[in-house]
């Protein structure tokens, strides 16, 4: 990570969201009531540092031992250690002092709001390229989240293959971050308000399938995306015609995934129970499945349902003995069009 960078734009130059000079650190999402209500119950001190670009918050949090990556002051450490309750954990890692000095001086004041006897979280200093170095235990977490953070790393394969070493076999990584429709130049990677303002660190979109498969997250996920406005005119004259999107995606930890969305015959029958999510259960910007109705679903989809967290909420319908060939019509969606794609999908099928 451009170390010296981000610790003095994160650590003295802003202080609040309204010195951000671009949207590329907000977020206009919309999240379920349960988890507005999370956010809600934040510190105000802590929620004023919030530099987030995407809600990296996903369903069905109960117990669940999470690691946020570049936590910043705790925003969403503290929502989330709300929403895995007393029985889950929530540890935030982040390398600049001043924000850690935030979201550590108001632990003993969550916990009490929570009505917990003690802290559910823990905050350690360190880099997301170094997470080796720190006292995590591989395997040992369920969920991963990140924030607008990654493409501050400029080691971002080490990032995501840490991730996947962290997580338990069925654990995900769910991260909202920004890339661009190109590679950026050498340049604009070096202007020190490009890069703090999460714009010109940014990951190519060609390369990040890539860098994730590598890691080890096979078929990754799209979420929800919006494209960036630059809304500072001398920052919009630096990057000309360079477009940027914000972008949520899942990647899960699954042995067996394949390259290709293949259909082996099977649907699966949303049973409901999931808090945010009870007449639709939204896995990605193309999997919206409504409760009680039959969903086709190929192979990759069909594990991350059902050797997930989320299994319980669902029925199989058909053994999956027999290869069909490919799901028509199986293709990632364009991030930098036009629009916020978090809430439409077609309820048909995969994919």
């Amino acid at each position: 990570m451009n170390k010296q960078v981000v610790q003095e734009y994160y650590g003295d130059i802003l202080k609040s969201t309204s010195d951000l000079r671009t949207d590329a650190c907000t977020t206009d999402a919309a999240p379920p009531l349960h988890v507005r209500t999370a956010l809600g119950r934040v510190h105000d001190a802590v929620a004023a540092r919030y530099y987030g670009c995407g809600l990296a918050i996903p369903a069905e949090l109960g117990g669940l031992r999470v690691l946020d990556l570049g936590c910043g002051a705790g925003r969403d450490v503290y929502a989330l250690a709300s929403l895995v309750g007393p029985e889950g954990h929530v540890t935030g890692v982040d390398m600049t002092e001043e924000q850690l000095a935030v979201a550590r001086e108001h632990e003993a004041w969550h916990a009490e709001a929570f009505g917990y006897d003690r802290p559910n979280t823990r905050f350690l200093e360190g880099e997301l390229e170094s997470l080796d170095a720190l006292d995590l235990e591989p395997g040992g977490f369920d969920l991963i989240i990140s924030n607008c953070v990654i493409n501050l790393c400029t080691d971002k394969p080490a990032v995501f293959r840490a991730a996947h070493r962290l997580l338990k076999p069925g654990g995900e990584l769910y991260f909202s971050d920004v890339y661009a429709d190109r590679r950026i130049p050498a340049d604009l990677v070096k202007d020190p308000v490009l890069y703090g303002e999460c714009l010109s660190g940014a990951l190519y979109w060609g390369d990040y399938q890539a860098v994730a498969q590598a890691a080890g997250f096979a078929d990754p996920r799209v979420v929800s995306h919006r494209p960036l406005a630059i809304l500072d005119p001398a920052l919009k004259a630096k990057l000309g015609p360079i477009r940027f999107a914000s972008v949520t995606a899942r990647l899960f930890k699954l042995e067996g995934l394949e390259p290709a969305c293949e259909d082996y015959g099977q649907a699966v029958i949303y049973r409901g129970g999931v808090e945010g999510m009870e007449e639709v259960f939204i896995l990605d910007a193309e999997h919206h499945i409504e409760q009680g109705r039959v969903f086709p679903v190929c192979g990759n989809t069909l594990a991350m349902l059902m050797e997930t967290r989320f299994a319980p909420h669902f029925q199989v319908i058909g053994p999956g003995d027999r290869h069909f060939g490919l799901f028509p019509g199986c293709a990632a969606p364009d991030v930098f069009a036009a629009g916020d794609v978090s809430a439409a999908a077609p309820v048909g099928g995969c994919c």
